[in-house]
């Protein structure tokens, strides 16, 4: 089981719910319909679930696609167990559970093929933090193909180019720029996703009716960092450890230790530059 991705998915929650748009989520609620046919590109643990049902959405039913089998068998488990300590009657099945009487299930596959193959319309399709990973002039189009008339399209933690670190380093701007133009040379992914989907939402038939900011912004308080917002943080050093390899970057070694260490004494902010965005299909 890949143990460093499921603790990784779980540390950030905290991260996203203070991200999320407050003006983007109200508009989603206004638009969603009742008992909304939900499905979610992209669902890691099923975070989204629990999330849905604090906002007042009770889904028809669910389907969550993950391509990491290990992480869903997590989420099959994890989940309900959650529901049932807030209260919701959440029943074990193969693929899920059912909450009153209604089917929630989570799938391996590749989130743009299942809808590509998928016949039955959805009313709503969540994909956050999902959008700058994969290619959007095929993500976009089978995204709404899915949707019933009217359907909705939350793409939220949509990342957008900006990524800054403080306390200042000399070889900010070379790491930095070493870690956009690695993810950019990765197959599917976009450092500027979150302008662009929203570029390619304007341009179709039906209406982008929500954007806005909805920056990760980690950083130390009085008792540290919240939750386990420490061990998401490394994992983001991580990943810019990641690209610095692949490159020769001045001071990038050095750069790396006095972040970590800045980490270790509670000193480092992060902040990662997104959008959330709400678009409505035609009809």
């Amino acid at each position: 089981m890949n143990h460093g991705r499921l603790r990784y998915l779980e540390a950030k929650r905290t991260v996203d719910e203070r991200a999320l748009n407050e003006s983007v989520r109200r508009r989603l609620l206004a638009a969603v319909p009742p008992d909304p046919r939900v499905f979610e590109a992209g669902c890691g643990t099923g975070a989204t679930v629990p999330r849905l049902l604090d906002w007042g959405v009770r889904p028809g039913s669910y389907v969550g696609v993950d391509t990491d089998e290990a992480v869903l068998e997590c989420a099959r488990e994890l989940r309900p167990a959650e529901l049932r300590r807030r209260g919701h009657g959440a029943v074990d099945t193969p693929r899920g559970f059912r909450l009153a009487g209604r089917p929630f299930e989570f799938r391996s596959d590749d989130a743009v093929r299942f809808v590509e193959e998928q016949a039955d319309p959805v009313d709503l399709l969540v994909a956050g933090a999902f959008m700058d990973l994969v290619p959007l002039a095929n993500a976009v189009p089978a995204f709404e193909g899915v949707l019933d008339d009217g359907g909705l399209a939350y793409f939220p933690i949509t990342f957008d180019g900006a990524t800054v670190f403080q306390p200042d380093h000399p070889a900010d701007e070379a790491v930095t720029s070493a870690y956009h133009e690695f993810i950019d040379a990765t197959d599917g992914r976009d450092v500027r996703a979150g302008r662009h989907l929203a570029a390619r939402l304007q341009a179709r038939e039906g209406n982008l009716l929500g954007m806005g900011g909805s920056d990760w912004v980690v950083r130390p308080g009085d008792g540290g960092y919240p939750g386990d917002e420490r061990h998401f943080l490394a994992t983001i050093l991580e990943f810019v450890e990641r690209a610095l390899g692949t490159v020769d970057v001045d001071g990038g070694d050095e750069w790396l230790a006095t972040r970590r260490d800045q980490l270790a004494g509670g000193e480092l902010i992060y902040v990662a530059h997104q959008y959330d965005l709400l678009y409505r299909a035609p009809g």
